[in-house]
């Protein structure tokens, strides 16, 4: 499987970036994954080549760039409780820092740069996204109508801009929650406005789950739920990118 690092030129200077693309050549619908809070690193990239393995060409930046390349704060190989304060003590800062400004003129350079890559084929692309970084994939796609055919974020605060904003979004959704983070009653208020906006969505509480339970290198992981991950994303980039 092909990887390679690149640099994204941004309006506010160079954003380190991981890509993983099959091999063999040709050109592959493109997709911006944004990573958790906890940023690129091997379980991201496994990720990202898993995705890769079925036919795209995924681009994973770094978003607290402008604090530094790739590893921005140290993490130990596994993120446990006992690891978790400190590890957030550093990280809240460089979250809070980034704005939903900054975060817009960011996903204007990555989907430029995503969509000029040689390996990847012309037409609209997908986004996705976990933790903060599901909530980076649904202001990318609001902002982007037109660019963006699939959104999909898991365990993310998808309505931190309110509902009103994801009226916006024109790309086919998949929400997966974390049961820790969403009530049955905000799931329902949520997909009420989905509704009320035709906006083409799935949104559900994936059973059992806590926030995070996508990544293999916290305790927070749950196999069946990644693997529920993979069947509701992999038919949505189907539909969306590839015609299927």
């Amino acid at each position: 499987m092909p990887t390679t690092t690149l640099h994204v030129p941004t309006a506010d200077g160079l954003a380190d970036a991981f890509a993983a693309y099959p091999e063999g050549g040709g050109r592959h619908p493109g997709v911006l994954m944004y990573p958790d809070g906890f940023g690129i690193r091997p379980a991201l990239r496994e990720m990202a080549r898993e995705l890769a393995g079925h036919g795209y060409y995924v681009l994973v930046p770094n978003p607290f760039y402008r604090h530094g390349p790739t590893p921005v704060i140290e993490l130990p190989e596994y993120i446990g409780e006992e690891a978790r304060p400190a590890v957030f003590a550093r990280l809240m800062p460089l979250i809070e820092e980034h704005t939903a400004e900054r975060a817009l003129r960011d996903a204007d350079a990555y989907l430029r740069f995503l969509t000029t890559r040689p390996e990847v084929a012309a037409g609209p692309v997908a986004v996705t996204g976990y933790c903060i970084g599901g909530l980076l994939a649904t202001r990318t796609a609001a902002a982007h109508p037109g660019r963006v055919a699939a959104v999909a974020a898991f365990h993310a605060p998808v309505a931190a801009d309110g509902l009103d904003a994801l009226a916006r979004i024109t790309a086919r959704v998949h929400f997966g929650h974390a049961e820790s983070d969403l009530t049955p009653e905000s799931l329902a208020e949520l997909n009420q406005a989905l509704d009320a906006a035709g906006v083409d969505h799935t949104s559900e509480i994936y059973p059992g789950t806590v926030h995070g339970f996508t990544m293999s290198d916290t305790d927070a992981f749950d196999p069946g739920a990644l693997e529920r991950h993979w069947n509701r994303l992999l038919p949505l980039l189907d539909r969306t990118l590839t015609g299927g």
